[in-house]
């Protein structure tokens, strides 16, 4: 059954900008955008694979919250020009604040109209189900003692019907123990729970990296029937193309924070004629030796570190009156000198 197709569309980007802030809620001075000017609009039923090479959003937001590695300072700006996947889709999912105009989900601003996430329209599945567990460390996968069918009928006003064909087509056993199961086993609960209720704009990040091949196939079949027959529209960014040749109805390559081709994939096969992943390839291949080319060029501006300052790029020095030593799980500063303290978050603590 096809599903009848809305004149307004699902999902607009215009002209979106945007660069982690520092501990002062504005972005460090002469930081370069993390994601800039990018523009894209998707309509119901369209499946959209988000393509580009890993970007390093960590390394930079640990740079803006106070890590003091100079090596990761001295890639600093390099990394900020990196590609943003995961960035996109959580400004989509309205987990960081844009500019309304910027970013509309279903004609409504992502961030602002939080009734969105709340009623299941849109919804974000990435990442893994981990925490912060004082003393044991970061990103501890949650292996609570507590079972399958407990986590999955717990949530209420779904449907039947629906939950027992995403058990079917996830393979889940409710007897399973979370504190038991493998990775894997623990991501189809988590993707269960994600798709109980019936969405409109779908978020994938990496979802399916610990799928075996037979619950990836059945994940992705059921996806392209929810975009064909309820109108949804879908997102998926992975590096994983086995199976996705004729799963995508839009393609949409992102580098160095740009958008760098979106069309049709008739349109992509038309320009190309390698299979997907081949296609893929060369684009990434391309940009890989694009950006070895820049990281040579800038060994030869002899960048160095004299004592606690960083010489010969004076945005690396900006961001460094702002990232001034402060660790993780330490109450005193890395780096000596009382002007260092300038800005700090924790500075409250050295008064």
């Amino acid at each position: 059954m096809a599903v009848m197709e809305t004149s307004e569309p699902t999902v607009e980007i215009n002209n979106l900008r945007f660069t982690y802030p520092g501990i002062d809620g504005q972005p460090p001075p002469g930081s370069t955008p993390l994601v800039d000017r990018f523009s894209l609009t998707l309509n119901s039923g369209d499946r959209c694979l988000l393509v580009g090479s890993n970007g390093a959003e960590n390394c930079n937001s640990e740079i803006l919250g106070g890590k003091s590695s100079w090596l990761i300072l001295v890639g600093f700006i390099e990394n900020m020009q990196h590609k943003g996947k995961t960035t996109i889709l959580k400004i989509l999912g309205g987990k960081h604040m844009v500019e309304p105009h910027m970013v509309r989900v279903l004609g409504r601003s992502a961030f602002h109209d939080t009734a969105l996430t709340s009623s299941g329209d849109l919804c974000y599945l990435g990442g893994e189900w981990r925490r912060d567990v004082a003393f044991a460390g970061f990103e501890v996968p949650i292996q609570m003692d507590v079972s399958a069918e407990k986590m999955i009928f717990g949530v209420s006003g779904i449907d039947p019907q629906r939950r027992a064909e995403l058990m079917k087509v996830l393979d889940i056993d409710l007897s399973w123990r979370l504190h038991k199961v493998s990775d894997g086993q623990r991501r189809r609960v988590q993707i269960c729970m994600g798709l109980l209720k019936p969405f409109k704009v779908l978020l994938l990040d990496e979802i399916t990296v610990d799928l075996d091949v037979l619950a990836r196939a059945d994940l992705l079949k059921f996806l392209r029937k929810e975009c064909e027959e309820r109108g949804a529209t879908i997102i998926y960014a992975t590096h994983i193309f086995d199976g996705l040749e004729n799963w995508p109805s839009h393609l949409v390559y992102v580098a160095h924070g740009k958008l760098q081709l979106a069309m049709p994939m008739e349109k992509v096969r038309e320009m190309c004629n390698l299979s997907l992943m081949r296609t893929v390839e060369s684009w990434l291949r391309k940009e890989r030796d694009e950006e070895r080319k820049r990281r040579k060029e800038r060994k030869a501006t002899d960048l160095k570190l004299e004592g606690s300052q960083v010489a010969g790029d004076p945005a690396c020095a900006a961001v460094r009156a702002l990232n001034n030593g402060w660790a993780a799980g330490r109450l005193h500063s890395t780096i000596a000198g009382e002007e260092n303290f300038f800005l700090s978050s924790n500075s409250v603590l050295r008064q």
